[in-house]
């Protein structure tokens, strides 16, 4: 595992985290590692067509159709 040594962090970032560690029972080294891996380590977004296919089937096409497509849509920002 890598080492980080960040310099020239203000005190008031400091105090904050260490602050933050002992709300979660944690030092303040170990806070820091999971505040950066919340921030850098992210899962893959799904593309639109994974998203798509994760759908569940809830109906069949009639459920979806228009009740009256002859009908003009009501003009509301007008």
């Amino acid at each position: 595992m890598a080492n980080l040594l960040v310099r020239g962090v203000d005190e008031a970032v400091v105090r904050a985290l260490k602050e933050r560690a002992g709300e979660h029972g944690h030092s303040a080294e170990a806070e820091h590692r999971a505040i950066l891996a919340q921030a850098l380590v992210r899962p893959r977004r799904r593309t639109f067509a994974e998203v798509v296919a994760s759908m569940p089937n809830v109906g069949i096409d009639a459920d979806f159709e228009r009740v009256n497509p002859a009908t003009e849509a009501p003009r509301v920002f007008d």
